[in-house]
């Protein structure tokens, strides 16, 4: 049960229908539901879970989607829901590439602080991704429990950015949980979309993705790769607090040497100011304003903090949308750059079934970057999938256009996903779609 300002309890657990508030208009015909669980004493969890909403299909014969954002701080009720993948946009028009037509969808603000989820002290917020993991887990054992329903429906978690490096870990914890009793559920793979799994990596291709693609000169290829191999020696030292620092002054070289070059998309333009950093404004709030301001926009903080908050009825008083997500990022600061390859490598050898999916004109997670942590999996399926050559796949939106290429072996997939950044699916709706559909066998 989530508490609220001393004092005050919230009574309303499961709110199951079909809700309009003025001004605000329901996701079709589909049914809803949204909670609090207290994963730790003080610490809440948001969720919101929209039931498959399909003509053909009862929302039993379909698939359920866990969806996690980036960050960490970022959130899934209200950037992955009204800006990517959910049945409205922030303008509350239908979607028409929303994946609720072809999967129940549940969101959850994670980790502890981020979004609608809060922290009650300082000592509440997640610190690393093993608590990040610990604290879902309980979550999913109260989701699973409350909705037995759900228990036999395949069910797959989706990512993005930071929230592949927590869908990693959770999936890991989540398989043994099964394993032993203490969660029922149909787990049936885990997506992991432009994501954190090999910082590193990452940083190390930045310099020749950008000089490959004419944003960078020789001078500025040069700076970069310094400033890069500044991080490779914090994280090879194992200073992850330091190397996070370094990540930090590696963007604002690759700012200051490609004109503000947008790290979500290539070729889309700041819709911000650019971001340098300003005298005394120390790393964690420049990340802040980096990474995690876009993802919490003016408009789309006024929808969640308005007519949104009004239509849950369950938002605490003293808790703003959003409001805890700089202390998210700073209390994961520790984290950060640590890499996930090996719980990778776990969950492969483990039979999970795991998909990588990255966006073609993504920079922060490149897909160079992507591709040499792939290459470093001791998974022994590995040389198989290498010796694959890759298969294209139209565009659903522009007929006769190569959307997308892909290649599966075994249990690991990987997706190509052209004319796309980090967010692929609002660049790429349709594409991004079609790749949920062929990821939980409905294509």
């Amino acid at each position: 049960m989530a508490r609220g300002t001393a004092g005050e309890a919230v009574t309303l657990l499961f709110l199951l229908a079909i809700i309009t508030v003025k001004g605000l208009p329901s996701p079709s015909a589909g049914k809803e539901a949204w909670s609090y669980v207290e994963v730790r004493d003080g610490a809440h969890m948001f969720w919101w879970l929209y039931y498959a909403d399909s003509p053909t299909a009862h929302y039993s014969e379909r698939p359920l989607v866990m969806w996690l954002q980036g960050g960490p701080g970022g959130s899934g009720s209200g950037f992955g829901n009204f800006e990517e993948i959910g049945p409205l946009t922030k303008d509350q028009e239908p979607r028409k590439t929303s994946w609720v037509q072809s999967a129940s969808v549940l969101f959850v603000d994670n980790p502890v602080g981020t979004g609608f989820s809060y922290a009650e002290r300082p000592d509440g917020y997640a610190t690393n991704v093993a608590t990040v993991a610990s604290d879902m887990l309980v979550l999913l054992q109260h989701f699973f429990a409350a909705r037995p329903e759900f228990q036999s429906i395949p069910f797959y978690i989706f990512s993005e950015s930071y929230g592949g490096k927590m869908a990693a870990a959770i999936s890991l914890d989540l398989t043994k949980a099964i394993a032993h009793g203490t969660v029922k559920c149909n787990f049936a793979g885990v997506a992991l979309g432009d994501s954190w799994i090999s910082p590193l990596d990452s940083v190390m291709t930045w310099g020749p993705y950008l000089y490959t693609t004419s944003l960078l000169d020789d001078y500025g290829l040069s700076e970069v790769s310094s400033a890069a191999e500044a991080v490779k020696q914090a994280v090879e030292q194992e200073q992850f607090e330091k190397a996070t620092e370094l990540w930090s002054v590696a963007e604002t070289v690759v700012e200051q040497n490609t004109n503000g070059v947008n790290f979500y998309n290539i070729l889309t333009v700041q819709e911000d100011e650019k971001h340098t950093s300003s005298a005394g404004e120390d790393f964690i709030s420049l990340q802040t304003r980096r990474h995690i301001r876009p993802l919490h926009s003016q408009s789309l903080s006024q929808l969640m903090n308005g007519p949104i908050r009004k239509k849950l009825g369950i938002i605490p008083q003293n808790v703003t949308w959003g409001g805890q997500a700089e202390e998210v990022f700073s209390s994961m600061a520790g984290d950060f750059m640590r890499p996930v390859v090996d719980i990778v490598d776990q969950l492969l050898t483990a039979g999970v079934n795991v998909t990588v999916y990255n966006g073609q004109l993504d920079l922060i997670v490149d897909t160079m970057g992507q591709e040499l942590w792939v290459k470093k999996l001791q998974w022994k399926g590995l040389p198989g999938f290498n010796n694959l050559r890759w298969t294209a796949l139209d565009d659903p939106s522009s007929p006769g256009a190569t959307g997308a290429f892909y290649k599966t072996y075994k249990n690991f997939s990987f997706y190509w996903i052209l004319k796309a950044g980090h967010m692929i699916p609002s660049d790429q709706g349709a594409m991004a779609l079609q790749m949920l559909e062929m990821i939980t066998q409905q294509n």
